[in-house]
C-alpha cells in the first residue's frame, strides 16, 4: 500500500500531551497550518483557511517534542498523512492526523537553540534504548577539517561531512573522522 507523505508548516495549536504506552513513549499535538496568499484588492497578504491536523510522535521524537514544543511555536512537520471518517449520531466526521517522521521549529520564523540527545547506557537487545539531553558544550568538538580553510568550507559543513553548493569538490574527497 502507497502512503502518502506530507510536509506541513504552522503553529502548535495545543501543549503536546506525553504519553507511556507498551509499546514505547508517544506524544499528540494539534497543529494549525493557515495559506497565505496576496490579495490584489487590499494590496495586502491575506490568512486563506486555516486546516488543523493532529500530530502522533513515537519514541525519541516524542520525547523530543514534549521538551521542546510550546502553543504557538512555528514548526514544520513531516510524516505520514491518515485521514479517519467516523459516523456518531447520523453525523459524519473526517479528522486529519500526521503520523510523524521529523518535527522542527521554522527557523524563518524565529531562533532556536538546539541541544543533542545522547545514549546514557547501552540497553539489552530489543529495548528502547535510554536518552538524555546535553546542551551542546557538553559534546567535545570535533577539530576543524585541514582542508576547510582551503576550501573555504565552514566547520559545520566540514564536520559533518557536507559540500557546499558552489564547491568543486566531489563528496568522494571529504574525510569524516
Amino acid at each position: 500500500m502507497n502512503e502518502t507523505i506530507v510536509c506541513t508548516v504552522g503553529n502548535v495549536a495545543t501543549q503536546p500531551v506525553h504519553r507511556e504506552l507498551p509499546s514505547g513513549t508517544s506524544a499528540r499535538f494539534r497543529l494549525a497550518a493557515t495559506s497565505r496568499y496576496w490579495d490584489r484588492e487590499k494590496n495586502a497578504w491575506t490568512d486563506g483557511h486555516t486546516n488543523f491536523f493532529t500530530v502522533w510522535a513515537n519514541r525519541r521524537l516524542a520525547d523530543n517534542a514534549v521538551a521542546s514544543l510550546n502553543v504557538g511555536d512555528p514548526v514544520i512537520v513531516q510524516g505520514r498523512l491518515k485521514v479517519r471518517t467516523e459516523n456518531r449520531d447520523g453525523t459524519s466526521r473526517t479528522w486529519a492526523d500526521i503520523d510523524a517522521l521529523t518535527i522542527g521549529h521554522d527557523l524563518t520564523r524565529g531562533t532556536t537553540a538546539f541541544r543533542r540527545t545522547v545514549r546514557t547506557e547501552p540497553q539489552p537487545t530489543g529495548q528502547e534504548p535510554a536518552w538524555e539531553t546535553v546542551a551542546p558544550d557538553a559534546l567535545s568538538p570535533r577539530p576543524p577539517e585541514p582542508a576547510a580553510a582551503a576550501t573555504g568550507r565552514n566547520e559545520a559543513s566540514a564536520d559533518l561531512g557536507h559540500n557546499d553548493c558552489d564547491s568543486d569538490r566531489s563528496s568522494d574527497d571529504v574525510t569524516v573522522s
